[in-house]
């Protein structure tokens, strides 16, 4: 159990793929324009993610060391692939608005390099629970973007949620406020730049308030012991 919250608060917190080690930056801003196709990038992502990390440590003994990155590649490929005909299938409006984006997973190196960091030297649970982990914080950070940036520029959250869910979901979105004109700035890319600035300046001010605290109580633990 700790070493599985471990997994979790360094995905969440002290690790986290967007706001730690700005990894995979392009579709974290490209596809965050609303919380609704934000979270269909953050699923998909979450779901190779975590499947990769699952069969290469399920192979990993299998795979010589000097051909490693291309299997990884041809894994995550193949799972990506999956994915897009899934979507393709079932949410294809959703499919045409994440454009690119979906099967530029294959080369996202936030997947790839937790592959090679964490699965391929881990047995399967622990690689499986990283995955997940990592994705889930990687989908968190595009819908936390996403619902910021329509907020400011729309009024809204999660408008459009029909896309992922289908016709029962089209008014299932949050009207914060109306609008007459959309705030373009927050919507378009240097909205996407500042939000994310802010929320990378938030959490380092959160880490240094509690380094901050955690040395004065340190301090104050230590001249109550030299009493």
């Amino acid at each position: 159990m700790s070493a599985t919250k471990e997994i979790w608060l360094s995905a969440l917190w002290k690790n986290n793929p967007s706001f730690v080690q700005l990894l995979g930056l392009c579709p974290l801003l490209a596809t965050s324009t609303g919380a609704t196709p934000a979270l269909g990038l953050g699923i998909c992502t979450m779901f190779v993610m975590f499947m990769s990390n699952t069969v290469i440590s399920i192979l990993r003994n299998q795979i010589p060391n000097e051909i490693r990155i291309p299997v990884f590649v041809l894994i995550i490929a193949a799972l990506v692939t999956i994915t897009q005909l899934i979507i393709h299938a079932f949410a294809f409006t959703l499919y045409e608005s994440l454009g690119i984006f979906l099967p530029l997973i294959v080369t996202n190196c936030i997947v790839i390099g937790r592959i090679e960091a964490f699965a391929y030297k881990n047995k399967v649970i622990p690689s499986a629970v990283d995955g997940f982990a990592m994705g889930f914080a990687v989908a968190l950070a595009l819908v936390m973007l996403g619902a910021i940036r329509e907020l400011l520029g729309q009024g809204t959250i999660f408008k459009d949620l029909n896309l992922i869910l289908g016709p029962i979901a089209k008014d299932w979105y949050i009207q914060v406020y109306q609008v007459d004109n959309n705030f373009l700035l927050a919507i378009l890319a240097p909205g996407a730049f500042i939000t994310l600035g802010l929320l990378i300046a938030g959490k380092n001010y959160l880490n240094q308030r509690h380094a901050l605290k955690t040395n004065q109580e340190f301090v104050v633990t230590t001249k109550a012991g030299c009493h």
